[in-house]
C-alpha cells in the first residue's frame, strides 16, 4: 500500500509492528452463510462437487443484499424484545437452575410474483449453529388456518355446498368433533367463546372452534388437497387437527404456500438460484420460475381481504401499533412455537420463533414472531421499490354489499348498523322475499345440512338454514346465494362428510 501511494512510510512502519486481530463479521454476512448453504445444497443436486470447484461456474442467485441487511437488523431488534419476554417469564417461574438456552429464529422473504428468495435468516448466529431453521419442520399453528378458509371460499366458484362467504355464520362454542371413531376437542384461546361469528370475525380473531367447524363443512380431504397443491408436504393428514396447523411444515414451505394469496391465486415455488453460467457466460443450468394456479383470483382476493382484517384489527394488530402502515395482510400462528406470515403487494415474509428442543415457547406468535416481521418490513419500506407497495388489486367479479349487523344479510332497508363486506358476484346473502305460515322464511330452493351431516330443518332461498349439530345445538348457517333443490321430506338424512 505504501508503494501504491495509499499510505506513508510512517504508517507502513506502524502497521508492520501492530498486533494482528480478528474482526467480527457483520451480522448480515453471518446470516448470508445460511443462504450460501442452501445454494450449495441445490447446486450439488445438479453438478458434481469436483465440477463446482474446478470449472469456474458463475452462479447467479436471488439474494438482495439490502433486504438481507434489513432482515438481519429486523431479526436482531425483534430478538431483543423476545429475550426480554423470556427472561421475565423465567424470573416469574423462578426457574432453577437458570436455563441459558434462548429461542431460535428463522425468517424468509420472497418476491411473491417470482418466488425469488430475497433475504433469509436461518438462526441466531451461524457460528453457534449451522442448522438452517428455515428448513426445519415445525407445527405452523394458526398460520395454517387461511388454507381452511380458502378451501371453503372456493365454493363461490366451484358450485360446491355449502356455499361459504365472508358473511357466513359459524358456531363458536365448546365442541367435540368425531372422526374415524375418535374425538377431537379444540379450545379457543383463553376459553373465550362467542356463540356464533362470521367467517371474517373467526379468522380475524383466530378462533379455533369455528376453523374446525369450517374444515368439517368443507371436508378435511379438500383442505388437505388444497394445501398440498399450494406447496405443503404430503405428510398432512385429513383430520380436525389439520385445521389448526398440527402437522409439521418448514417456514420455506409456508412462505411458498402464502404466494397463492399474495400472487392472485398462483403458487410460485421458492428459488434461490436463477442461472448458472460457464466462465464465458454460456448458460449451463437455468432455473426458471415455476408456477401453477391454485385459487381463482376472486377467491384469492377474498382471502387477502380477510387477512388484511387480521392486521388492521385482529390478532396481527401489533403490526400497525409498531408503526408499519403500508397495505399488508397476514396471519399469526401459535403452536409450541410462534409464527407470523404476512405480505404486501410486492414482498412476502414468514417468521418462526421457537426452541431447538421443541419445548413450548409459551409466548404467542403475535408477541414473538410478529415483532421480528414488523421490524423487517419497516426497514424494507425505506427502499425506493418496497415503499411503493400498493393496495391489493381487486379482480373483476367482486362486489361490495352493505350487511345488516344483526342478520348478516344484505341491508335492503335502512338498518341502524351496517358494515361493508366483499363477495364473489352472485353470492351475496340477500334477505328472504316471503314468509312461511310458521313465521320462518322459506324459499323454493333449500340446501341439505351438509355442514353437520343432517338435513337442515328450516330453510330459505337466500341460503339461511337452521341446522342441528352433533350436540343438538340449533344453528343458523348463512351460506349466501342460490342452492340446488332440497331433498323431499321423506329423504333419509345425508351421511356426514368423511375426512
Amino acid at each position: 500500500m505504501q508503494e501504491a501511494g495509499f499510505i506513508s512510510a510512517g504508517q507502513a512502519a506502524q502497521a508492520s509492528v501492530a498486533p494482528l486481530r480478528l474482526t467480527d463479521q457483520p451480522t448480515e454476512a453471518r446470516q448470508q452463510a445460511y443462504f450460501v448453504d442452501m445454494v450449495k445444497a441445490q447446486l450439488l443436486t445438479e453438478f458434481s462437487e469436483a465440477d463446482l470447484l474446478s470449472q469456474g461456474y458463475r452462479v447467479y442467485t436471488t439474494l438482495d443484499l439490502d433486504l438481507q441487511q434489513a432482515a438481519s437488523e429486523g431479526a436482531r431488534a425483534g430478538l431483543i424484545e423476545l429475550d426480554r419476554q423470556v427472561k421475565n417469564q423465567r424470573e416469574g417461574r423462578k426457574k432453577s437452575p437458570p436455563d441459558a438456552a434462548l429461542p431460535q429464529v428463522a425468517m424468509v422473504a420472497l418476491d411473491p410474483a417470482t418466488g425469488d428468495v430475497k433475504a433469509l435468516v436461518g438462526g441466531r448466529a451461524y457460528h453457534a449453529s449451522q442448522l438452517n431453521h428455515v428448513l426445519a419442520r415445525r407445527q405452523p399453528g394458526s398460520s395454517f388456518k387461511p388454507f381452511v378458509y380458502a378451501a371453503a371460499l372456493n365454493s363461490g366458484v366451484d358450485g360446491s355446498l355449502p356455499l361459504v362467504t365472508p358473511a357466513t355464520v359459524l358456531p363458536d362454542e365448546p365442541t367435540t368433533f368425531e372422526y374415524y371413531n375418535r374425538t377431537y376437542t379444540p379450545r379457543d384461546y383463553g376459553e373465550d367463546y362467542h356463540g356464533s361469528v362470521t367467517v371474517r370475525a373467526a379468522l380475524t380473531q383466530s378462533l379455533n372452534v369455528p376453523a374446525v367447524h369450517l374444515a368439517e363443512m368443507v371436508g378435511y380431504n379438500k383442505v388437505r388437497d388444497l394445501a398440498i397443491t399450494a406447496g405443503f408436504n404430503h405428510q398432512l393428514e385429513p383430520t380436525p387437527a389439520l385445521a389448526l396447523g398440527a402437522y409439521v411444515a418448514t417456514p420455506l414451505e409456508v412462505a411458498g404456500a402464502y404466494t397463492i394469496f399474495a400472487n392472485r391465486g398462483e403458487y410460485v415455488e421458492p428459488r434461490c438460484i436463477v442461472v448458472v453460467t460457464d466462465a464465458a457466460g454460456g448458460t449451463i443450468w437455468d432455473n426458471p420460475i415455476r408456477a401453477h394456479r391454485v385459487l381463482d383470483s376472486r377467491v384469492s382476493y377474498l382471502m387477502v381481504s380477510l387477512l388484511e382484517s387480521v392486521i388492521n384489527n385482529g390478532t396481527g394488530a401489533g403490526v400497525r401499533a409498531r408503526g408499519f402502515y403500508l397495505p399488508a395482510a397476514g396471519k399469526t400462528g401459535t403452536s409450541h412455537d410462534g409464527w407470523f406470515a404476512g405480505f404486501t403487494s410486492n414482498l412476502l415474509a414468514v417468521v418462526w420463533v421457537g426452541y431447538d428442543d421443541e419445548r413450548d415457547l409459551n409466548i404467542t406468535g403475535a408477541q414473538s414472531a410478529l415483532p421480528v416481521w414488523t421490524e423487517f418490513m419497516k426497514r424494507t419500506s425505506d427502499s425506493a421499490f418496497y415503499k411503493l407497495s400498493m393496495p391489493f388489486n381487486r379482480p373483476e367479479g367482486i362486489e361490495t354489499a352493505e350487511i345488516d349487523n344483526l342478520t348478516n344479510l344484505v341491508a335492503l332497508a335502512d338498518p341502524a348498523l351496517t358494515h361493508s363486506e366483499v363477495f364473489i358476484a352472485g353470492t351475496e346473502p340477500f334477505p328472504p322475499v316471503k314468509e312461511a305460515p310458521t313465521g320462518i322464511a322459506l324459499g323454493p330452493q333449500s340446501p341439505p345440512e351438509v355442514a353437520f351431516g343432517r338435513i337442515g330443518s328450516l330453510l330459505r332461498s337466500d341460503g339461511i338454514f337452521l341446522v342441528s349439530n352433533a350436540q343438538g345445538h340449533k344453528i343458523y348457517i348463512n351460506a349466501g346465494g342460490p342452492h340446488s333443490p332440497d331433498p323431499s321430506p321423506s329423504s333419509p338424512p345425508l351421511a356426514p362428510l368423511q375426512p
